[in-house]
C-alpha cells in the first residue's frame, strides 16, 4: 500500500511539474517551426531533419540558458532552473519526434520555436 501511495504522488508531481514550469510564462510560448515556413517538400524534410537535430542534441543546454536568463532579467532563479529542466525535455524529445518523422511534415510546436543557441 506505501508503494502505491509513493507512485501515485510521483505520477502526480510528474503531471504537475509542467504546469508549475510555465506558469505565469509571458517568456514561454508555443510557436510554430522555422521548417514550416519553406515551400518544397525536399527544404521541409532537410529543414525538419537539421531543426530535430539540433533540438534533440541541444535541448539540453536549456537547463543552463534558462536559469541564466532568470538571474539576469532579476527573476527567481529556483523558478528559471525548473522551467530549464522542463524546456530541456521537451525540447529533446521534440527534436527526437521531428528527427525520426522527418519525412512526414507535420509540425510538433515547441516552446519559443525550439532550442536557441543566442
Amino acid at each position: 500500500m506505501k508503494k502505491a501511495i509513493i507512485a501515485g504522488l510521483l505520477v502526480y508531481a510528474v503531471m504537475l511539474m509542467p504546469n508549475v514550469a510555465f506558469a505565469g510564462g509571458t517568456d514561454c510560448e508555443f510557436k510554430a517551426s522555422p521548417w514550416v515556413e519553406k515551400t518544397s517538400y525536399g527544404d521541409k524534410m532537410t529543414g525538419k531533419l537539421e531543426f530535430g537535430l539540433k533540438n534533440l542534441l541541444g535541448g539540453w543546454t536549456a537547463i543552463f540558458s534558462t536559469p541564466t536568463k532568470f538571474q539576469n532579467e532579476g527573476k527567481n532563479v529556483y523558478l528559471g532552473t525548473a522551467k530549464g529542466l522542463v524546456k530541456s525535455v521537451i525540447y529533446t524529445v521534440g527534436g527526437a519526434l521531428h528527427t525520426l518523422t522527418f519525412p512526414i511534415p507535420i509540425d510538433v510546436p515547441l516552446p519559443n520555436g525550439g532550442v536557441s543557441f543566442e
